[in-house]
């Protein structure tokens, strides 16, 4: 009897995680799913992948089945079955039927037949066996992934905005190809970057009636010019004048869609920070308006300006602002 490795039925390493397993299944069962392939021997095949899913989903069939191969399979393909070997799991227990032999390979009866409990395995899973998969397997539709760029004006104050996005679903000859969807889709305002939108139904198809899929779009945001987002906190560097700084001034700052006054502390250095409460982005808890100051020279200064600072210098003689550095 010729060996059935059931790990390339799937297209799966033998170290594969469930989850790939179940996502190798998902796809090559939509593949050959007879309500849909025209695929060549799509029944057969459809019925070996999902011999092959049913072993390798569960640890402890999986674990038989690595023994198996491992002591059972020859180099030229063959298999026998180790002496005294009988399974242990969920496929023993009385009630293998002639009929239900019928809808597995010899190899999958080789191993687990002789003892099959009544209701368990293919049958219940799939409606009745293999005869009845065309009538009965429902398969939901897959998520869809995509990402949209927003300004940060747009996430600020919401938006409607298009996206498009791919689909895999069968043509009318079956096969499974790609179709692109595009849907106009309402952003609330307050949107953060990296925060998803759901949109239930409008993935993948779904087979045998189940239903379809949902749409999840990622919020990204486009470069801005002026501030940086943090959360919820939005950020912008002012840049103000040495005697601002020193000598303390109302000054006007922009935030998302707007502008306000704000009072420069006296004796301020650059790198402070104000926080304008509540001018972040909006939402259940608004953020903040962190404005940072950066103290900025004139390109040239004039001769009396110079002189001025001569005289501040003389002033101010004793203030070494490197003192930290020890220096």
């Amino acid at each position: 009897m010729d060996f059935k490795d059931y790990y390339a039925v799937l297209g799966v390493s033998e170290s594969a995680s469930p989850e790939d397993i179940k996502k190798a299944y998902r796809k090559l069962a939509r593949k050959y799913h007879p309500d849909v392939s025209k695929e060549e021997n799509a029944s057969g095949k459809f019925k070996d992948v999902s011999e092959a899913y049913e072993v390798l989903k569960d640890p402890e069939k999986r674990a038989e089945y690595d023994e198996l191969k491992k002591y059972g399979a020859r180099q030229d393909g063959s298999f026998e079955r180790p002496p005294g070997w009988e399974s242990a799991s969920g496929f023993g227990g009385g009630g293998y039927t002639e009929a239900d032999a019928r809808q597995f390979s010899d190899f999958f009866e080789e191993i687990f037949g002789g003892g099959r409990r009544a209701g368990a395995g293919f049958g219940s899973a799939f409606g009745g066996g293999f005869g009845g998969a065309r009538q009965s397997m429902r398969m939901r539709g897959e998520d869809v992934h995509a990402r949209i760029a927003l300004f940060l004006e747009e996430a600020f104050h919401g938006c409607e905005k298009q996206v498009s996005f791919n689909v895999q679903e069968a043509d009318a000859q079956g096969r499974v190809v790609p179709r692109q969807k595009t849907l106009n889709v309402k952003i609330p305002a307050g949107m953060k970057e990296g925060q998803h939108i759901r949109l239930k139904g409008q993935g993948a198809p779904g087979m045998g009636g189940a239903e379809n899929g949902d749409l999840f779009i990622e919020v990204e945001y486009a470069p801005h010019p002026h501030f940086t987002v943090e959360g919820r906190d939005i950020m912008v560097t002012v840049p103000i004048a040495p005697w601002e700084a020193a000598l303390g001034a109302s000054v006007t700052v922009p935030t998302v869609g707007s502008k306000v006054n704000v009072k420069v502390p006296k004796g301020s250095s650059s790198g402070r920070k104000l926080r304008l409460k509540g001018k972040g982005l909006p939402g259940k808890h608004p953020g903040d308006q962190l404005v940072v100051l950066q103290i900025v020279m004139p390109e040239r200064h004039s001769e009396k300006a110079e002189e001025l600072y001569k005289q501040l210098a003389e002033a101010e003689k004793g203030f070494n602002p490197r003192s930290k550095l020890h220096v």
